[in-house]
């Protein structure tokens, strides 16, 4: 595998391609299936029935003890994560009431090997950050990028490669290589994200070049911002690689038509376990997240979702992350 410098090095340029590729949708007579065509070409089924039959590993004494104590008295872990339909990250299963996805899965892994249940809580993307800063949370499993910015209130343990897509309509004949294909388009975004962090930033290096600025929209949820997008009211949907690839491949109405690393040129952007600073959590996330590398289940639950192209080697603790200025 490569190197973590090799990788931080290479992978954040424009163009950036991520081989997940979804296709076909939900099959009832198969008990709640999606196809995929995780890497090279090859076809697997997802499960997205509420009978998960998840992957699962043992505890770790030397692990579980790092857990503060308070904690390791509860006996659980509780996690928190956004609600609402980002397939294949976190969302519902067939029952529409089950919360599923890579994040959910990893975080039951995590979980067993620090020998704790794990609670898991859907709530608002703001509502995450509250929680975890009330201390009501332990910690966040939510597709959470590290930031220069966030690591200032927060303690970060990754487990996944971070790259945004740009949804347009499909037939569109748009492509997104740089700022410059942005300029004077209406775009959506979540607010909060280090997408719109992104986006803000393009739009300012349009005006600083003479070129219109980007109009900025929000929508409330995933649906109604796919919704705009099909009737035209927006032209791009900047969001997470992975949940674009999905939408596309599962509803043939919407097309992939550019990728960006989540933390901007020149840096990987990384996906990490997120939990109030100082809070003695990150170490034992990061050892347990290392721990279900090195003994593969890690692996088996990446390509269960199509996502074994988001791996990481090693689980780092706060890394560099996007920049404050974007640069």
């Amino acid at each position: 595998m490569a190197t973590l410098a090799a990788r931080r090095t290479t992978a954040a340029t424009l163009g950036l391609a991520t081989a997940l590729v979804l296709a076909g949708c939900a099959n009832p007579t198969d008990g709640g299936t999606t196809e995929v065509a995780a890497q090279h070409g090859s076809k697997t089924k997802i499960n997205i029935s509420p009978d998960q039959k998840r992957v699962t590993t043992r505890k770790v004494d030397s692990i579980a003890a790092e857990v503060p104590e308070k904690i390791r008295k509860r006996g659980t872990l509780e996690l928190v994560s956004s609600s609402g339909s980002a397939a294949p990250l976190t969302f519902y299963a067939t029952d529409n009431k089950t919360v599923i996805g890579v994040e959910t899965d990893l975080a039951h892994l995590v979980a067993n090997v620090l020998g704790l249940k794990p609670e898991i809580n859907t709530v608002s993307w703001e509502n995450i950050f509250v929680g975890l800063d009330s201390a009501k949370y332990d910690a966040g499993l939510s597709n959470i990028t590290v930031t220069e910015e966030r690591k200032e209130k927060y303690d970060f343990a990754t487990y996944r490669e971070d790259n945004l897509g740009f949804a347009a309509k499909k037939g569109s004949g748009l492509k997104v290589t740089g700022p410059k294909d942005v300029a004077g388009r209406t775009v959506a975004v979540s607010s909060g994200t280090n997408q719109e962090k992104l986006l803000v930033e393009w739009s300012g290096q349009n005006k600083k070049a003479g070129r219109k600025p980007v109009d900025i929209k929000y929508y409330q949820n995933e649906s109604d911002t796919y919704l705009a997008l099909q009737s035209g009211r927006i032209d791009l949907y900047l969001g997470p690689n992975p949940t674009a690839a999905h939408h596309a491949a599962t509803s043939g109405r919407t097309e992939v038509v550019g990728t960006y690393s989540g933390a901007g040129a020149g840096l990987q952007g990384l996906i990490a376990a997120t939990t109030k600073k100082d809070s003695g959590l990150a170490k034992p996330l990061a050892d347990a997240i290392n721990h279900i590398i090195d003994n593969g289940t890690y692996a088996k639950v990446l390509k269960r979702w199509g996502l074994s192209d988001e791996a990481v080697t090693r689980s780092e603790i706060n890394p560099p992350g996007l920049p404050k200025d974007g640069s």
